[in-house]
């Protein structure tokens, strides 16, 4: 593995879920993998579980995982190219990218989307100038269509989870929020569940809350909640803004809230979501604080996805 930036740089889903689950097992089977290597952790933008999830993973690999805050503890950047920096950027991707490659062995990138130009944020500026200019590989912590450790830690969740010999049916189910919010998670979950193949997938949300084709394609889609629920053994709650007049909050309707009376339709289902959870506006209290939530063993695998990942490229 070269680098890991979607669902398409992994060329066996099966194989990462297997080997992260040994990870899981026996966490310092490889601590000497990465002995004398460095990993750069860049954050744009604010997180909690995919930093200490990544740090962890690369000291269970013997490596070095130095954080940088992007924009408090440096200059702001410059990603455009052939800029004309008169404002306030202060430095320029082709020039710090390099250096980080100097520096580092492995770079970690996470950026959010601006919510404002669509055309800009699927074109992935910032991660893909780091990844022309750094000359090292470059792990996906998040950037402005897709969440891939996120995605893998979820198919590892659910592999160890759901153990019936029959493919479980999974709902992806929009939510209610505050705020808009990008699309990555939502993105990301579907077209990896699409690669996969494992499941039946259905996806439910309000109408004008459809995702870009290229990740939902595969999925059954539906504006019925209730009717998607039916018969399910996953459930995957998340909020996202639109995506066609992008980046708005069109409904906000609180009926979409996951309760435990809708997950009476379901199969039991166990209930999944990437954190942070707006309760009682996203999910009710009582299906948080139940025996069918996964959200801390979904966010406790966020270890192992990253150490799968880090693994395969310093063994690369």
């Amino acid at each position: 593995m070269k680098k890991f930036l979607s669902v398409h740089d992994a060329s066996s889903i099966h194989s990462l879920i297997e080997k992260a689950l040994a990870y899981k097992v026996n966490p310092l089977k490889d601590h000497t993998l990465g002995k004398g290597k460095r990993m750069g952790l860049l954050f744009l933008n604010p997180s909690m579980r995919t930093r200490l999830s990544t740090q962890i993973a690369a000291q269970n690999l013997g490596m070095e995982a130095i954080v940088f805050n992007v924009g408090q503890d440096g200059w702001a950047l410059e990603f455009e190219e052939e800029a004309i920096m008169s404002g306030t950027t202060v430095e320029h991707v082709k020039e710090a990218a390099p250096i980080l490659g100097k520096y580092f062995d492995v770079l970690g990138i996470r950026t959010f989307p601006s919510l404002k130009n669509k055309e800009e944020d699927y074109h992935e500026l910032y991660i893909n100038q780091f990844v022309k200019y750094s000359g090292i590989p470059v792990v996906s912590l998040e950037s402005a269509t897709v969440h891939p450790l996120q995605s893998l830690t979820d198919l590892i969740t659910i592999t160890e989870t759901f153990q019936e010999k029959r493919k479980p049916k999974i709902v992806l189910t929009w939510a209610p929020h505050v705020k808009a919010l990008p699309q990555c998670v939502a993105n990301s979950f579907a077209e990896w569940v699409n690669k996969w193949g494992q499941a039946e997938f259905v996806i439910a949300h309000p109408e004008d809350y459809e995702l870009d084709s290229r990740f939902t394609q595969g999925a059954t889609i539906t504006h019925n909640q209730d009717e998607a629920l039916k018969n399910a053994d996953i459930v995957y709650v998340k909020n996202w803004s639109t995506y066609t007049d992008y980046g708005r909050i069109y409904c906000n309707d609180p009926k979409w809230m996951l309760t435990h009376k809708k997950l009476e339709a379901t199969n039991r289902a166990k209930v999944m979501h990437c954190l942070p959870v707006r309760r009682n506006v996203e999910l009710s209290d009582e299906v948080l604080d139940s025996p069918g939530s996964l959200v801390t063993q979904q966010a406790a695998n966020r270890v192992w996805a990253a150490q799968v990942v880090l693994s395969e490229i310093l063994k690369s």
